[in-house]
Protein backbone atom coordinates (compact mmCIF):
# COMPACT_ATOMS: atom_id res chain seq x y z
CA UNK A 1 0.00 0.00 0.00
CA UNK A 2 3.08 2.26 -0.13
CA UNK A 3 2.78 3.19 3.54
CA UNK A 4 6.42 4.21 3.98
CA UNK A 5 6.69 6.53 0.95
CA UNK A 6 3.55 8.36 2.00
CA UNK A 7 4.78 8.62 5.57
CA UNK A 8 7.93 10.23 4.17
CA UNK A 9 5.82 12.66 2.10
CA UNK A 10 3.74 13.62 5.15
CA UNK A 11 6.89 14.07 7.24
CA UNK A 12 8.67 16.15 4.59
CA UNK A 13 5.82 18.64 4.15
CA UNK A 14 4.37 18.44 7.68
CA UNK A 15 0.98 17.45 6.31
CA UNK A 16 0.04 16.14 9.76
CA UNK A 17 -0.28 19.74 10.94
CA UNK A 18 -2.42 20.92 8.03
CA UNK A 19 -5.87 22.19 8.98
CA UNK A 20 -8.12 20.18 6.68
CA UNK A 21 -11.19 21.91 8.09
CA UNK A 22 -10.08 25.01 6.15
CA UNK A 23 -8.74 23.58 2.90
CA UNK A 24 -7.35 20.53 1.10
CA UNK A 25 -3.58 20.09 1.00
CA UNK A 26 -2.18 20.72 -2.49
CA UNK A 27 0.72 18.49 -3.50
CA UNK A 28 2.69 18.42 -6.76
CA UNK A 29 4.33 15.51 -8.55
CA UNK A 30 7.65 17.31 -8.15
CA UNK A 31 7.21 17.41 -4.38
CA UNK A 32 6.30 13.72 -4.28
CA UNK A 33 9.41 12.80 -6.25
CA UNK A 34 11.60 14.87 -3.96
CA UNK A 35 10.21 13.32 -0.78
CA UNK A 36 10.59 9.77 -2.11
CA UNK A 37 13.97 10.16 -3.84
CA UNK A 38 15.73 7.87 -1.35
CA UNK A 39 13.41 4.91 -1.95
CA UNK A 40 14.91 2.21 -4.17
CA UNK A 41 11.84 0.49 -5.61
CA UNK A 42 10.17 2.12 -8.60
CA UNK A 43 6.71 1.52 -7.13
CA UNK A 44 7.74 3.56 -4.09
CA UNK A 45 8.80 6.55 -6.20
CA UNK A 46 6.43 6.50 -9.18
CA UNK A 47 3.90 9.31 -8.73
CA UNK A 48 1.20 7.57 -10.76
CA UNK A 49 1.44 4.45 -8.58
CA UNK A 50 1.56 6.36 -5.30
CA UNK A 51 -1.52 8.40 -6.19
CA UNK A 52 -3.57 5.48 -7.52
CA UNK A 53 -5.85 4.77 -4.56
CA UNK A 54 -8.95 3.43 -6.28
CA UNK A 55 -10.52 1.73 -3.23
CA UNK A 56 -10.66 2.52 0.47
CA UNK A 57 -8.45 -0.49 1.12
CA UNK A 58 -5.75 0.71 -1.29
CA UNK A 59 -5.10 3.87 0.73
CA UNK A 60 -1.85 4.13 2.69
CA UNK A 61 -2.28 3.90 6.45
CA UNK A 62 -1.73 7.63 7.01
CA UNK A 63 -4.73 8.35 4.77
CA UNK A 64 -6.84 5.89 6.74
CA UNK A 65 -5.72 7.36 10.07
CA UNK A 66 -6.63 10.91 9.11
CA UNK A 67 -9.74 10.08 7.01
CA UNK A 68 -8.17 11.32 3.77
CA UNK A 69 -8.37 10.65 0.04
CA UNK A 70 -6.53 12.08 -2.96
CA UNK A 71 -7.74 13.55 -6.25
CA UNK A 72 -5.85 14.87 -9.29
CA UNK A 73 -6.79 18.50 -9.99
CA UNK A 74 -4.27 19.41 -12.71
CA UNK A 75 -1.60 17.61 -14.69
CA UNK A 76 0.96 16.83 -11.97
CA UNK A 77 -1.03 18.46 -9.16
CA UNK A 78 -3.07 16.65 -6.50
CA UNK A 79 -5.40 17.61 -3.67
CA UNK A 80 -5.45 15.63 -0.44
CA UNK A 81 -8.93 15.97 1.04
CA UNK A 82 -10.61 14.91 4.24
CA UNK A 83 -13.88 13.00 4.24
CA UNK A 84 -15.49 10.31 2.14
CA UNK A 85 -13.98 9.88 -1.29
CA UNK A 86 -15.44 6.47 -2.13
CA UNK A 87 -18.80 4.92 -2.93
CA UNK A 88 -20.07 1.49 -1.98
CA UNK A 89 -21.04 -0.93 -4.73
CA UNK A 90 -23.98 -2.78 -3.15
CA UNK A 91 -24.37 -6.49 -3.59
CA UNK A 92 -27.09 -7.52 -6.04
CA UNK A 93 -28.97 -10.34 -4.33
CA UNK A 94 -31.66 -10.95 -6.95
CA UNK A 95 -31.38 -13.97 -9.20
CA UNK A 96 -29.95 -13.39 -12.66
CA UNK A 97 -32.51 -12.69 -15.38
CA UNK A 98 -32.02 -14.77 -18.52
CA UNK A 99 -31.38 -12.55 -21.53
CA UNK A 100 -31.51 -13.92 -25.07
CA UNK A 101 -28.75 -12.48 -27.22
CA UNK A 102 -30.10 -10.61 -30.24
CA UNK A 103 -27.68 -12.26 -32.65
CA UNK A 104 -28.33 -14.96 -35.23
CA UNK A 105 -24.76 -16.27 -35.02
CA UNK A 106 -22.25 -17.00 -32.25
CA UNK A 107 -19.41 -14.59 -31.58
CA UNK A 108 -16.44 -16.94 -31.38
CA UNK A 109 -13.92 -14.19 -30.62
CA UNK A 110 -15.84 -13.18 -27.49
CA UNK A 111 -14.84 -16.52 -25.94
CA UNK A 112 -11.10 -15.79 -26.19
CA UNK A 113 -9.65 -14.20 -23.06
CA UNK A 114 -11.26 -12.82 -19.93
CA UNK A 115 -10.95 -9.05 -19.96
CA UNK A 116 -13.50 -6.58 -18.64
CA UNK A 117 -13.49 -4.84 -22.03
CA UNK A 118 -14.43 -7.94 -24.02
CA UNK A 119 -17.27 -8.75 -21.60
CA UNK A 120 -18.58 -5.22 -21.92
CA UNK A 121 -18.30 -5.39 -25.72
CA UNK A 122 -20.18 -8.69 -25.73
CA UNK A 123 -22.96 -7.17 -23.61
CA UNK A 124 -23.25 -4.39 -26.17
CA UNK A 125 -23.03 -6.72 -29.20
CA UNK A 126 -25.90 -8.84 -27.88
CA UNK A 127 -27.95 -5.61 -27.37
CA UNK A 128 -28.13 -6.19 -23.62
CA UNK A 129 -27.01 -2.62 -22.90
CA UNK A 130 -29.56 -1.20 -25.33
CA UNK A 131 -32.28 -3.35 -23.77
CA UNK A 132 -31.27 -2.42 -20.22
CA UNK A 133 -31.48 1.29 -21.04
CA UNK A 134 -34.48 0.90 -23.36
CA UNK A 135 -32.65 2.77 -26.11
CA UNK A 136 -32.08 1.04 -29.45
CA UNK A 137 -30.29 4.13 -30.81
CA UNK A 138 -27.16 3.71 -28.63
CA UNK A 139 -23.88 3.36 -30.52
CA UNK A 140 -20.31 3.14 -29.22
CA UNK A 141 -18.63 6.55 -29.58
CA UNK A 142 -16.36 7.00 -26.54
CA UNK A 143 -13.43 4.91 -25.38
CA UNK A 144 -10.04 5.45 -23.77
CA UNK A 145 -8.24 8.44 -22.29
CA UNK A 146 -9.10 12.10 -22.70
CA UNK A 147 -8.46 15.30 -20.76
CA UNK A 148 -11.14 17.17 -18.86
CA UNK A 149 -12.21 20.73 -19.44
CA UNK A 150 -12.20 23.02 -16.39
CA UNK A 151 -14.94 22.44 -13.82
CA UNK A 152 -15.56 23.13 -10.12
CA UNK A 153 -17.08 21.06 -7.34
CA UNK A 154 -17.32 20.45 -3.61
CA UNK A 155 -15.94 17.24 -2.09
CA UNK A 156 -15.46 15.58 1.27
CA UNK A 157 -15.73 17.82 4.32
CA UNK A 158 -14.51 20.91 2.47
CA UNK A 159 -16.82 23.86 1.92
CA UNK A 160 -14.78 25.67 -0.72
CA UNK A 161 -14.90 24.91 -4.43
CA UNK A 162 -12.19 22.69 -5.92
CA UNK A 163 -11.13 23.41 -9.49
CA UNK A 164 -10.11 20.64 -11.90
CA UNK A 165 -8.37 21.48 -15.16
CA UNK A 166 -6.99 19.17 -17.87
CA UNK A 167 -6.94 15.96 -15.82
CA UNK A 168 -6.72 12.70 -17.72
CA UNK A 169 -9.80 10.48 -17.50
CA UNK A 170 -10.55 7.07 -18.92
CA UNK A 171 -13.93 5.68 -19.94
CA UNK A 172 -14.18 1.95 -20.58
CA UNK A 173 -17.04 2.55 -22.99
CA UNK A 174 -19.34 5.42 -23.83
CA UNK A 175 -22.47 5.22 -25.97
CA UNK A 176 -24.45 7.97 -27.62
CA UNK A 177 -28.11 7.77 -28.47
CA UNK A 178 -30.58 10.28 -29.80
CA UNK A 179 -31.26 11.77 -26.40
CA UNK A 180 -28.56 10.51 -24.02
CA UNK A 181 -24.92 9.66 -23.43
CA UNK A 182 -24.10 6.54 -21.40
CA UNK A 183 -20.68 6.20 -19.73
CA UNK A 184 -19.58 2.86 -18.29
CA UNK A 185 -16.88 2.00 -15.75
CA UNK A 186 -16.15 -1.73 -16.01
CA UNK A 187 -14.53 -4.18 -13.60
CA UNK A 188 -13.67 -7.83 -14.03
CA UNK A 189 -13.97 -8.88 -10.40
CA UNK A 190 -16.18 -8.26 -7.38
CA UNK A 191 -15.81 -4.65 -6.26
CA UNK A 192 -17.01 -3.56 -2.83
CA UNK A 193 -16.18 0.11 -3.20
CA UNK A 194 -14.53 2.43 -5.70
CA UNK A 195 -13.35 6.03 -5.73
CA UNK A 196 -16.17 8.32 -6.84
CA UNK A 197 -13.76 10.14 -9.16
CA UNK A 198 -13.95 7.29 -11.69
CA UNK A 199 -17.57 8.18 -12.38
CA UNK A 200 -17.67 11.85 -11.39
CA UNK A 201 -14.87 13.22 -13.57
CA UNK A 202 -16.15 11.67 -16.84
CA UNK A 203 -19.68 12.75 -15.88
CA UNK A 204 -18.64 16.40 -15.50
CA UNK A 205 -16.37 16.16 -18.55
CA UNK A 206 -19.05 14.99 -20.97
CA UNK A 207 -21.69 17.34 -19.57
CA UNK A 208 -19.55 20.13 -21.01
CA UNK A 209 -19.47 18.54 -24.47
CA UNK A 210 -23.15 17.68 -24.87
CA UNK A 211 -26.60 18.97 -24.01
CA UNK A 212 -27.90 15.40 -23.88
CA UNK A 213 -28.49 13.66 -20.57
CA UNK A 214 -25.38 11.87 -19.27
CA UNK A 215 -26.01 8.50 -17.58
CA UNK A 216 -23.48 6.52 -15.55
CA UNK A 217 -23.24 2.73 -15.35
CA UNK A 218 -20.92 0.53 -13.32
CA UNK A 219 -20.43 -2.94 -14.81
CA UNK A 220 -19.02 -6.23 -13.55
CA UNK A 221 -18.70 -9.67 -15.09
CA UNK A 222 -18.70 -12.48 -12.53
CA UNK A 223 -18.67 -16.02 -13.89
CA UNK A 224 -21.84 -16.10 -16.04
CA UNK A 225 -23.41 -12.99 -14.51
CA UNK A 226 -23.47 -9.55 -16.14
CA UNK A 227 -24.07 -7.03 -13.37
CA UNK A 228 -25.05 -3.38 -13.84
CA UNK A 229 -25.51 -0.48 -11.44
CA UNK A 230 -26.79 2.92 -12.55
CA UNK A 231 -25.60 5.87 -10.47
CA UNK A 232 -26.48 9.54 -10.59
CA UNK A 233 -25.62 12.79 -8.81
CA UNK A 234 -28.38 14.79 -7.12
CA UNK A 235 -26.17 17.90 -7.33
CA UNK A 236 -23.70 18.01 -10.21
CA UNK A 237 -21.34 20.26 -8.21
CA UNK A 238 -21.33 17.94 -5.18
CA UNK A 239 -18.86 15.05 -5.56
CA UNK A 240 -20.52 13.23 -2.66
CA UNK A 241 -24.11 13.52 -3.91
CA UNK A 242 -23.82 10.22 -5.78
CA UNK A 243 -26.75 7.84 -5.41
CA UNK A 244 -27.72 4.41 -6.71
CA UNK A 245 -30.65 4.63 -9.12
CA UNK A 246 -31.08 0.98 -10.04
CA UNK A 247 -29.23 -2.30 -10.46
CA UNK A 248 -29.70 -5.40 -12.59
CA UNK A 249 -28.31 -8.91 -12.93
CA UNK A 250 -28.36 -10.82 -16.22
CA UNK A 251 -27.19 -14.10 -17.68
CA UNK A 252 -26.78 -13.93 -21.44
CA UNK A 253 -28.14 -16.89 -23.40
CA UNK A 254 -26.03 -17.39 -26.53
Amino acid sequence: MNHKPWQSIFDTYNIYEHDFSKSPFILTAKQIKKATANFTRTTEREVRVLCKQDTRESRPQVFVNYDLFILPIENGVYAILQGEGYMDVPEITTQAVAYQAKLDFELETSLVGDSEMQHLDFAYATSLIRSLLEDESLVLTIRGRKYTPTFEFYAGKHKQLITVESVQTEVDAGYEGRNQIVLIEAKNAKTRNVIIRQLYYPFRQWQVHTKKRVKLLFFEKRQNAYLFWEFGFTDEKDYNSIELLKSANFEIQR
